[in-house]
């Protein structure tokens, strides 16, 4: 077995991962450059083993979605004008064409996809996380500013002035 990639930062993995449809893609021609075939190549391993890609697993982009995605992104500027709508890869269709590609390199690459589609779930808890802590803290902050309205509107009432003048107790006589 021959050694290992040279090392291809995760970073570089992640930056090509989209949220097309909901779910976290990554398009065919990434794919292809990562596993080192062409497009065209890594297609036609698709369809000839289309039963390993159900539609849960890998989609074609409408030309909405790929004109966005184009726009999006300017690595993916040589799809602009490219008459062949690109291939949506989920995490598990990815996984899968590392085993319909049969080479040392794309077991190599598909164990770095997965590494990366991993720490991206990652960073996407801690966010939702972070996110709910905000949400708890700004119900207990709205609490608090409603009972310092309340304190201050009490406050501005103890400081008027009665409404009515009180009469005077004690003797009056008429003059």
């Amino acid at each position: 077995m021959p050694g290992p990639l040279p090392p291809i930062p995760i970073e570089s993995i992640t930056s090509r991962i989209f949220l097309i449809r909901g779910q976290k893609v990554m398009l065919d021609s990434d794919l292809a450059e990562l596993y080192g075939v062409k497009t065209s190549a890594l297609n036609q391993a698709v369809k000839r083993n289309h039963e390993r890609f159900p539609p849960d697993f890998v989609f074609q982009l409408t030309g909405k979605e790929k004109d966005e995605v184009v726009t999006n992104c300017d690595h993916l500027s040589r799809l602009k004008f490219s008459p062949t709508l690109p291939y949506a890869f989920t995490e598990h269709g990815a996984l899968m064409l590392g085993n319909v590609l049969k080479s040392t390199k794309a077991i190599q690459v598909s164990l770095l996809i997965v590494r990366a589609f991993v720490q991206l779930r990652e960073i996407l808890s801690t966010h939702k996380e972070l996110a709910h802590k905000l949400e708890e803290l700004e119900r207990k902050v709205g609490i608090h500013d409603q009972v310092i309205v309340d304190l201050v509107e009490a406050i501005r009432q103890l400081m008027e002035p009665p409404a009515e003048k009180r009469k005077q107790i004690g003797f009056a006589t008429d003059k």
